[in-house]
């Protein structure tokens, strides 16, 4: 039986002002509160895309733009709060087995949007106009909720005064490397006091994944990683994923043959060595627990591993891994879905404050749905 928290046991699920207050609770004002539960409201039952004009058409039922676009753009409530109550309380139902990190492409027009650039959408697999964002989603059984953001400034965004006045990008924000975000982002949620899960991460656009290994086994984190095959690996420069995982043999190495919807998959993981950059002259930096493995997906006819990864969830049995794959795959559908349903890439507003606003408030609208589901699903079984 789905387990829902007691704010939430007896409130009517079919409408979000239960929903919205208890998250809601952090902001100052009332009138925050409103225009935070009509913002969610329209993002939830407003077709088609989700504007500023038709959720005040649809939802407030009189010309309100002017007030709700304040309130998403200018008005200085702090997302972090509602973020951390939204994580516990979604933590509390779908029991995540993951954490997963995903990216999000915002495409736009023009180029004052904060944080737009004409640059590379590894999930796209092409160069678009957009802006770039990180979601960590809590990933279980019953499907995936984001509960953290984070937004990727280009370097054309650092030395531009004009446009990060325009937008209020606030000082410290620079460009980073993707996974300082990724780090940073788990460092706030450990802050959270959740119970922690691996960490599922796709490093593939990175030819070097020392960094983020590291910083993954510096928290305690254990980790799933998505790596290319060419991504250098093992005690020597010319040892790469791919390599290893094809000349992976004896008694060390674990395969099994799984059955996926489109045929037969082979999955063999076996022990890697990894040596990172160098502290110093003559002491290279030892990366990876002595139980480090490459997991590989090999396909009937080809030559290479057809996906690689980098764990160090050596305890559990293969199926298990697997399905933690199938996690990270049923993440990206809910984000998916919330592109068609909750008005994601419809964001109308150019403001770093704005920004962060708008995706924190699509995933509370994305929760309100999924967490509807849920109940409409239990009282069936039932």
């Amino acid at each position: 039986m789905l387990s829902v928290p007691d704010v939430y046991a007896s409130s009517d699920l079919t409408e979000p002002a239960e929903f919205c207050r208890r998250l809601f609770s952090s902001f100052a004002r009332s009138d925050q509160r409103r225009w935070a539960e009509v913002y969610v409201r329209g993002l939830d039952c407003v077709p088609g895309r989700k504007s500023i004009r038709r959720i005040s058409e649809q939802v407030v039922g009189w010309p309100a733009d002017q007030s709700l676009q304040q309130f998403l753009n200018q008005s200085p409530w702090r997302w972090e709060p509602v973020r951390r109550l939204l994580a516990h309380d979604m933590a509390a139902v779908l029991r995540p087995r993951a954490w997963t990190v995903e990216e999000v492409v915002f495409p736009k027009n023009g180029s004052h949007s904060v944080g737009v650039a004409k640059q590379y959408a590894h999930s796209a697999g092409r160069v678009l106009n957009c802006q770039l964002g990180l979601a960590v989603l809590l990933a279980g059984q019953e499907g995936a909720c984001p509960v953290n953001w984070r937004l990727l400034l280009p370097r054309s965004w650092d030395a531009d005064a004009r446009r990060r006045a325009a937008t209020h990008v606030p000082a410290h924000e620079r460009a980073r490397s993707r996974w300082h975000h990724v780090l940073d982002a788990l460092d706030e949620m450990a802050g959270w006091e959740l119970a922690a899960a691996p960490v599922l991460v796709d490093a593939r656009q990175n030819r070097r994944v020392d960094p983020l290994i590291r910083g993954l086994e510096e928290r305690g984190l254990r980790y799933l990683v998505q790596i290319d095959g060419h991504t250098p690996l093992g005690p020597g420069p010319s040892r790469t994923a791919g390599e290893i995982a094809a000349t992976a043999t004896g008694p060390s190495a674990q395969t099994l043959n799984w059955w996926h919807g489109h045929g037969r998959v082979t999955y063999r993981s076996t022990p890697v060595p990894l040596r990172g950059f160098p502290k110093g002259p003559g002491t290279p930096y030892e990366i990876g627990r002595s139980r480090t493995r490459v997991l590989a997906e090999w396909v009937p006819g080809r030559q290479a591993p057809a996906r690689l990864w980098l764990t160090d969830i050596t305890q559990a049995r293969l199926p298990d891994l697997i399905g933690l794959i199938g996690l990270r795959e049923r993440a990206r559908g809910d984000l998916t879905r919330m592109g068609e349903e909750c008005g994601l890439r419809h964001f109308e507003g150019r403001s770093y404050r704005g920004w962060h606003h708008h995706v924190t408030l699509v995933s509370v609208a994305h929760a309100f749905r999924l967490l509807g589901s849920l109940r409409g699903e239990a009282h069936r079984s039932a």
